[in-house]
């Protein structure tokens, strides 16, 4: 992959929250791409650093946090953690754009939604009257509210859940990104209307060449929606597939716990998989496997020994941080190979 097919382009991430308790390393040291047109999924349960990627890269991180120099975050090669805040502001109003799991916070409810694409328009793209009404109509049309003329004069408690968010992505398109994030923008809402946001999304991706980077802790809506999926924990990235290889052929313990909790015929005969625990809080450097307390599968070495990502597949898209890989090694010759991949990085952090 060259990199002008590379719109995004996050490496050795880290985002750090600085209590008088303790260093919270919410997201710890993970890189990922996103391909032009494309849709890459994170995907974990609540409290692995999804959001907290997702605000990173949007530059978004109030103190107590701090993204560390260490961190790259490159957008259509530029690179946005060497910003200042007025350009960082430039890149989030036209190149990149961020739909929320609450249409509420994006939505001022003392002004009507027509008012606030055209602000949008007017910011952004230096569009103002009848023009603006016009493209404004536009997008709610595009978006699929209906009657989207007489919506404008509307405000935004006058919509329901589906039509806010309906809305907010609007005006996120009245920016005109290339690159949207959306951090569970369909948790809110039933299981019908969040099937239609999922349909839009995809369509206003072929129509408009928009990469995606969707952001849930459902691992239905990746299977629908994603080309590639990153599933997180406990602030770091533990594998990482193509989506059907990873529905078909999951490695790592969690993602198999993941698939297994998903609600289906069989759950429903013998009673729905959970995992047991919950994830911890990363307030250390991880020199174990964060996810041995909970996995039915961890071994000795997992309490000593920070597992690093290896292919497990022949086509080499598909890895996973365990120290179960690469297949068909011995235990030793397992645990040796991810000490030596952990001792090089060390190293080359330090140099």
């Amino acid at each position: 992959m060259t990199d002008s097919d590379t719109i995004l382009s996050v490496q050795n991430l880290q985002t750090v929250f600085y209590t008088d308790r303790e260093t919270i390393r919410a997201v710890d040291s993970i890189s990922f791409d996103v391909k032009r047109g494309e849709t890459v999924g994170i995907v974990g349960e609540s409290g692995s650093g999804k959001s907290v990627t997702a605000r990173s890269i949007m530059g978004l991180i109030d103190s107590p946090g701090r993204v560390r120099s260490e961190s790259s975050i490159r957008f259509n090669g530029k690179e946005l953690t060497e910003l200042s805040d007025a350009e960082y502001r430039s890149v989030r109003g036209s190149g990149i754009g961020m739909v929320f799991q609450d249409p509420q916070q994006s939505l001022n409810p003392v002004y009507t939604v027509g008012n606030q694409i055209r602000e949008s328009l007017k910011v952004n793209r230096g569009i103002t009257g009848p023009e603006a009404t016009e493209e404004a109509t536009k997008l709610l049309e595009a978006v699929g509210i209906p009657d989207p003329k007489r919506r404008l004069d509307e405000y935004p408690h006058e919509f329901s859940g589906g039509m806010r968010q309906r809305a907010v992505i609007a005006m996120m398109l009245a920016c005109d990104p290339e690159f949207l994030i959306c951090d569970e923008p369909t948790t809110a809402l039933d299981v019908t209307i969040q099937a239609q946001i999922l349909d839009l999304l995809k369509d206003l991706q072929a129509e408009r060449g928009l990469s995606i980077l969707f952001i849930t802790h459902d691992m239905g809506v990746i299977a629908d929606i994603a080309d590639r999926v990153n599933v997180m924990y406990a602030g770091q990235i533990v594998e990482q597939a193509p989506v059907e290889e990873l529905f078909a052929n999951p490695k790592h313990p969690y993602t198999e716990a993941l698939i297994d909790s998903i609600p289906g015929e069989q759950s429903r005969k013998e009673g729905l998989e959970t995992i047991e625990g919950e994830v911890p809080t990363p307030n250390e450097p991880a020199s174990y496997c964060r996810f041995a307390p909970r996995c039915p599968k961890a071994f000795d070495a997992c309490d000593n020994v920070p597992p690093q990502h290896v292919s497990v597949n022949d086509e080499h898209d598909h890895t996973a941080a365990c120290l179960l890989y690469p297949d068909g090694e011995s235990e030793e010759e397992r645990v040796r190979q991810h000490t030596e991949i952990a001792d090089d990085e060390h190293r080359g952090d330090e140099a």
